[in-house]
Order: structure tokens, then C-alpha cells, then sequence
């Protein structure tokens, strides 16, 4: 396994976020600690380290929950190394919405849901393609991390979705999202636009659509996109109308929703529109 590593600094909302993605043979990390936390997930191989007083190991399908100021170290447990996905929230941006702290008594646990929601996460924001998607899957992952492994209440209740005021809140969601599809609002804005934590603002608007805000607004753009595309625009102008960073993000979505590329597409309302009566 080649080493490597590359570091990712992130915008989430109004705090920062560092992730790490890197593989290791042969390195052994310095006994240290780490001012936030630390929430990694091993992609291939076995990782092992010292923490709270044990040898831990992580192999793949692992989640590992370090917290602030805990001292580790860090080595390869088998000869051909292991490769990792690692976030560092703060305090602050892990339970953010929250008025209290969880402690996480087991550094490693087995976790399929969490492991994949983590790693969705990680993808999302080093790809940097989908801001708003990213921090939603950001959202969720963090949530389901406290509310699984974290020693904590649960969170703060919010109304709920079959309320009035859940349904007016979503009616403002989506004029927001629709206001421009070519530059969608953040997360935190969003939340704050209806006056909910980004968590609860994503499950009041996903449980109203059956979508979270993010997908609602992939659809959305696709909606959009086949208008354009008919109209005689070609994929690459629509790519960026309708708010999609560039022909291939567009492509990538469209075939998922219509089945056929956008270029397809437009070829074949074109040549119905050109056929003869």
C-alpha cells in the first residue's frame, strides 16, 4: 500500500472543518492529542493505537470516536497498512443545536449505518461539488454518531411534521431553494430561515417530502434542466442554469432520474419536433 495523505478544510456553516484521507505502511504517529474530535472510519486494512490505557484496532467497517485531549498514537496492526477517512469537528460543530455535551465511552464500535454515513459524508465534502448536500449528510452522520454511541439526551424537540407550522416552514424551504436554482442557500441558512437546528429542519423537510432539502433540489434542477433541454438549449448552457457545477454533475443526475443522458434527451425531443405531421 502506497502512503499518502491529503488534508481538506472545509466551510461548515460558522465553523471550520478539517478531513483526512490517507493511507500508512510504515509511518508510526507520535503519542498526541487533538483539540476536537476526532471520527474516522478504515477503508482498508487495520489501524491500531494506543488510547485511555489499551491497545484498540480498527479494521475496516470500523468506526473510531476520539475525543479532544486524549492522548494516541497511531502504527499500522498488519504488515500491508491501512487506509483511512478521518473528520475533526469541534465541540462546538459536533452538537451543534444541542445544550449539552455527549461522552463517548467506546473508541471503536461496529456500526454499519453510522460507518456509511461518515464515510457519505467524507466523499461528499472533499468532492466539494454539492455544498448543501454535503452539509446535510454532514448533519445526519454527526446525529446518528451522538445519538448511537454518545452518552446523551436526546435532542432538543422541534415541531413535528404533520403539524401546521411544519407545513408552512417547508412551504419556505422550498421558495427558498426555488428562488435560484443556480445558487443554493446553505444549510444553516436554511435552518435559520424557518428558525429550527439544521437536524431538525432537514426531518421536519424530509419526513413533509420524503426527500432532504439537498435532493428535493436535485430533482428540482433535473425538472428544470428537461424544459431547457426541449426548449433547444444545449447541455452544456443548462448544466449551469439550473445550478449543476458543470456538464458532468448535470449528466451524472439526469441519467439517474430519466434514464438517458441529457444530450439524448434533447436529440429526441428535437427530432419528434422535426418530424413531419
Amino acid at each position: 500500500m502506497a502512503e499518502s495523505a491529503e488534508w481538506t478544510r472545509v466551510d461548515a456553516g460558522r465553523h471550520a472543518l478539517d478531513l483526512l484521507t490517507a493511507s500508512y505502511r510504515r509511518h508510526q504517529f507520535a503519542r498526541h492529542t487533538h483539540a476536537t474530535y476526532a471520527i474516522g472510519v478504515v477503508t482498508c486494512g487495520e489501524e491500531q493505537f494506543h488510547y485511555r490505557g489499551a491497545l484498540r484496532r480498527a479494521g475496516v467497517g470500523s468506526l473510531a470516536i476520539l475525543e479532544p485531549g486524549e492522548p494516541h498514537d497511531g502504527m499500522a496492526a498488519r504488515p500491508e497498512g491501512w487506509a483511512y477517512r478521518v473528520l475533526y469537528p469541534s465541540e462546538a460543530l459536533l452538537f451543534d443545536g444541542r445544550t449539552e455535551r455527549a461522552g463517548f465511552r467506546e473508541p471503536i464500535v461496529t456500526d454499519p449505518r453510522s460507518v456509511h454515513l461518515i464515510r457519505s459524508a467524507h466523499e461528499e465534502l472533499t468532492a466539494g461539488l454539492d455544498p448543501l448536500a454535503a452539509h446535510s449528510r454532514l448533519v445526519w452522520a454527526f446525529e446518528a454518531v451522538i445519538q448511537r454511541h454518545g452518552a446523551l439526551a436526546e435532542a432538543p424537540g422541534g415541531i413535528r411534521a404533520g403539524d401546521a407550522a411544519a407545513g408552512r416552514k417547508v412551504a419556505e424551504i422550498r421558495d427558498r431553494l426555488l428562488a435560484d436554482l443556480r445558487c443554493a442557500p446553505s444549510l444553516r441558512e436554511l435552518a435559520a430561515g424557518v428558525e429550527l437546528s439544521p437536524y431538525h429542519m432537514l426531518r421536519v423537510f424530509r419526513e413533509a417530502t420524503g426527500f432532504p432539502p439537498h435532493a428535493w433540489l436535485v430533482l428540482e434542477r433535473v425538472c428544470h434542466a428537461r424544459l431547457l433541454l426541449a426548449a433547444g438549449r444545449t447541455p452544456a448552457e443548462v448544466a449551469g442554469a439550473v445550478g449543476f457545477a458543470d456538464q458532468a454533475h448535470l449528466t451524472r443526475w439526469f441519467k439517474r432520474v430519466t434514464g438517458v443522458t441529457p444530450a439524448a434527451f434533447r436529440n429526441s425531443v428535437q427530432d419528434a419536433a422535426r418530424a413531419p405531421a
